[in-house]
């Protein structure tokens, strides 16, 4: 059997899935039972360490070796982690460049008549290449005070834009709220990461309150599977999202998308009656 444990050693260890061996199922519960046993006592973290030089010597025990093949794979993924952690504490520089406005050299302007925020043409270039063209086309090539306007977006929305750029990250509350409009952006803009970051977003709140801007939203952007999965949701809960007042706003707002509903409503209903 692949076990996810042992199979990757040396190598890159990969997580459990829900094939593991023997052997390391049974280190693992060694490992849980040290750990509960000894985790406030120095002392017993001594002895712990030779027990375990002892059972690497020992390794012919299929047991042993897999306890000690969990315990390189613990020992790797904790050092991973601390390295992800380093290099998300170097690259955190850049959130305070801009929120510090440290040698900013363009003004982003929202649609809304709001404030200009300042901004660094490299970053915005190197995240999105629609951004480099704007910036490399004749009417940008002028002093630092340039300004360049963003007219789907408000105020918060853009700063909120220009924080994932910078950051690669959302507060969970600034997520939800500004989802829909930073996908709009995400895809007009072609930044693949806010796409996806979107995306998982949107599939993760999808409930009967929000499937059909869920499925608004993924129809201007073309996101094929989402679109297929909210249409999905939309026919299994017809009832609780056909009869709204949300709905027959809809419905004359986005007709296509309402005669996809109707036909994938009645596909569904033949599906069932043929026991498919």
């Amino acid at each position: 059997m692949d076990c996810s444990i042992c199979s990757a050693m040396p190598f890159i260890p990969r997580p459990p899935r829900n094939t593991i061996c023997g052997a390391c199922y049974e280190g693992a519960r060694t490992i849980i039972t040290l750990t509960n046993r000894n985790d406030h006592s120095d002392n017993t973290k001594g002895t712990d360490n030779k027990t375990v030089t002892g059972l690497s010597a020992s390794s012919s025990n299929p047991s042993i070796k897999g306890f000690v093949n969990a315990l390189k794979w613990v020992k790797e993924l904790k050092e991973m982690k601390e390295e992800l952690n380093e290099k998300l504490n170097y690259l955190s520089g850049f959130v305070v460049a801009f929120r510090d406005h440290i040698h900013t050299d363009i003004l982003i302007k929202p649609g809304n008549d709001g404030p200009s925020i300042p901004a660094h043409r490299a970053l915005l270039a190197a995240r999105s290449d629609i951004f480099k063209n704007i910036l490399d086309s004749d009417g940008c090539k002028a002093p630092p005070s340039d300004t360049i306007t963003l007219p789907e977006l408000n105020y918060e929305e853009l700063e909120s834009l220009l924080e994932f750029l910078y950051s690669g990250d959302l507060s969970k509350e600034k997520m939800e709220k500004h989802v829909y409009s930073l996908s709009i952006a995400a895809d007009k803009y072609e930044i693949p990461f806010l796409q996806k970051f979107c995306e998982h977003q949107m599939l993760g709140s999808l409930n009967s309150s929000n499937a059909l801007d869920i499925l608004e939203i993924s129809d201007t952007c073309s996101n094929l599977s989402l679109k297929e999965t909210s249409l999905n949701f939309i026919v299994k809960n017809m009832e609780d999202i056909v009869f709204t007042a949300r709905f027959d706003a809809f419905a004359l707002k986005n007709p296509h998308l309402t005669v996809q509903i109707t036909r994938a409503s009645f596909i569904d209903i033949k599906n069932k009656r043929l026991g498919v």
